[in-house]
């Protein structure tokens, strides 16, 4: 690394000789007050921080109704991850910012606060693109001077905005080193010097200040509270996306809820809040992707993570990067079951959850968000158990009516029978498959739960074998047959060598080589994709290789086999 400026130094270089008056209100909070008022907060994520710039990613530009559509779900907060690495127009030592962009910005804050929410301005993939002080051969003295230039700029910007704006300084910034999170430290303290400098409001506007990654253990273990001078009212961001397996969808990891799960969470979260007592703490983000997780499991994982959250005194953020949970277009929410528990639980309300396996040496698995019912068999009575978490259950609708207790459906404690009679009128054997109805539970408190009726059978490969060939994704046409979307892909060598990650054979039957979407599969409504990766690493293995394609639900027989062969 080189050499890096002193604080003193840069600031001296940079500090502006006017200072803003600003005519707007501004009234003081407290780091604590500003907190406790995101809960619970949402990302604007894939937007103003992609790469190179607003529209590139799968969103288009951002417009003021999607605000609405979150405040309209019971959102309190809106953190803006903002990319600027492509919108510099100068260089060392100027580092100017373009003016249009800074506009942009801006005007989107002003769409956010306009609706009452508060939120968080960052500096976001400047953390890898030019910001990277773990980088070899890291210019520590380019990094700091960019990193004052830019956020003087922006705090010149947003200056006069309400107390409703906050900022943080960098989204999660590489390292893993006592000599990274120093500078790490040192970048925070530049950041604050920076947007002091640039005066107006920005002396008493809350910050969230960073650790490493923004990572709990790398945090709570070197990072270090800003030079005393400073008066900004802080608080600590760090994210959260844990266990990798299931919120990445790694290993055929489709299953959460056991008490080992929860106390790992929970663990998690007591260690950084007993490392920082007295100092406000947010998590900036955090997901359960309904792209990526089993619905029960999902469920369950959002609404103990946000109660513990709770607990620890700890404000969420959810991460929505645009694919997950707000279909901007539509206006509609992907999961809004989702969306309920996670406000629900907010305010402390007990949510009821339907039960799902949690033992990681099942060889199948069982949800109760879904009745399951396999093409070609008689339709018979099928009883589900339910987490009722203190509450009644109240009644039951279909699409069209509201169903009879006894005549419908019998409650016995926590189960719910769905009788014969009543599936019968959605399904028989011959119907085809794929998603049928959804039955809308109600309870005494908490969000309502939806139960899909699903009839089954074996997903259809367009073809069953190829030779792989590098340098593109294989995308192999798929039928659907159930649930539109794959539960594990596994991928065992002609040899029955592990294709990936051969350690998996200490997991249990549902994860033993199984391999992680997006990294060797994706899907589409129509296609299993294996990527240009697992291509090369069957080619580089030398040997034919089976992809078997599970899909819901997780029993015997239900899966279908496609060949690489080299």
């Amino acid at each position: 690394m080189k050499k890096s400026f002193s604080l003193g130094a840069l600031a001296l270089f940079w500090r502006s000789a006017v200072a803003l008056t600003c005519t707007e209100t501004f009234t003081p909070v407290t780091a604590s007050a500003f907190v406790a008022a995101l809960n619970p907060g949402w990302n604007l994520g894939n937007t103003l921080d992609a790469t190179e710039t607003e529209g590139d990613w799968n969103n288009p530009p951002v417009v003021a109704a999607t605000f609405d559509d979150i405040k309209a779900a019971g959102f309190k907060s809106v953190r803006l991850p903002v990319t600027w690495a492509y919108h510099f127009t100068g260089s060392s030592p100027d580092w100017t910012v373009d003016a249009t962009w800074l506009q942009r910005v801006s005007d989107v804050v002003d769409m956010i606060t306009a609706r009452g929410f508060h939120t968080i301005v960052n500096v976001h993939h400047d953390s890898w693109i030019w910001a990277d002080v773990s980088a070899s051969g890291a210019n520590l003295t380019m990094i700091e001077e960019r990193f004052y230039r830019l956020w003087y700029q922006i705090g010149t910007k947003l200056a006069c905005k309400s107390q409703l704006v906050a900022f943080e300084p960098i989204n999660e910034p590489p390292g893993t080193t006592a000599e990274h999170a120093a500078e790490l430290n040192k970048l925070n303290n530049i950041f604050l010097q920076a947007i002091n400098d640039a005066s107006g409001f920005n002396p008493k506007r809350v910050v969230t200040l960073v650790g490493l990654g923004e990572d709990s253990v790398k945090t709570s273990t070197w990072f270090e509270p800003p030079n005393s001078s400073f008066t900004n009212p802080w608080a600590i961001q760090y994210h959260y996306y844990s266990p990798y397996d299931f919120i990445f969808s790694a290993w055929g990891k489709t299953i959460w809820g056991s008490d080992s799960d929860k106390a790992t969470l929970e663990a998690d979260f007591a260690n950084i809040r007993g490392n920082f007592t007295d100092v406000p703490l947010l998590i900036g983000e955090w997901a359960a992707s309904p792209v990526a997780t089993e619905t029960t499991g999902r469920w369950k994982y959002s609404d103990f993570l946000v109660k513990t959250a709770k607990k620890y005194n700890t404000a969420t953020l959810l991460w929505d990067n645009g694919n997950d949970f707000l279909d901007r277009s539509s206006h509609t929410w992907r999961d809004q079951v989702a969306i309920d528990i996670i406000t629900n639980a907010t305010e402390g309300v007990a949510n009821s959850l339907p039960d799902s396996t949690t033992d990681g040496a099942a060889t199948s698995q069982w949800s109760s968000a879904y009745i399951y019912h396999k093409a070609g068999t008689s339709v018979t009575d099928q009883s589900l158990p339910f987490l009722l978490n203190g509450n009644t259950l109240e009644s039951i609708h279909s699409s069209s009516k509201k169903l009879a207790a006894s005549t419908d459906y019998v409650v016995d404690g926590s189960n719910i029978t769905f009788k014969a009679s009543l599936l019968s009128s959605f399904i028989s054997s011959s119907t085809a498959p794929g998603p049928v109805t959804n039955l809308t539970l109600t309870f005494s408190a908490g969000a309502s739960l939806v139960v899909t009726v699903v009839q089954w059978d074996v997903p259809v490969l367009g073809s069953t074998t190829s030779k792989a060939v590098s340098g593109a994704d294989l995308a192999i046409p798929i039928t659907w047959k159930g649930v539109s979307k794959p539960a594990a892909v596994q991928a065992l060598e002609s040899d029955g060598t592990y294709l990936e990650d051969t350690w998996t054979v200490y997991l249990g039957p549902l994860q033993q080589a199984r391999t992680t979407y997006a990294n060797q599969w994706n899907w589409d409504s129509s296609h299993i994709i294996i990527t240009a990766s697992a291509v090369a690493d069957v080619i580089a293995s030398g040997k034919s290789t089976t992809f078997t394609v599970e899909a819901y639900p997780r029993v015997a027989g239900n899966y279908a086999n496609y060949t690489l062969t080299v």
